[in-house]
């Protein structure tokens, strides 16, 4: 299981840092037509983020992509 963690998270990661619109597409296609009946289980650290995700959004503290890819420039630079 740990293995199928690590594939996982690293998937992750390189969707988050791609800014490929074809490649992330494709990957969208491919999540799409490989979907089964198959239930998503999250662990409790990812309901967690996700409840929290939702409070953030319900009290408004949400950014657009716009100004976060300003302030990556800003703290890349």
């Amino acid at each position: 299981m740990k293995t199928l963690d690590n594939i996982r998270n690293r998937l992750i990661d390189k969707i988050l840092i791609s800014r490929d619109e074809e490649l992330l597409f494709a990957i969208d296609k491919i999540f799409d037509s490989a979907q089964s009946d198959e239930k998503l289980h999250l662990n409790s650290e990812q309901i967690e983020l996700l409840l929290m995700s939702e409070k953030d959004i319900e009290e408004g503290k949400v950014i657009s992509e716009d100004d976060l890819e300003k302030l990556d420039s800003e703290w890349m630079s």
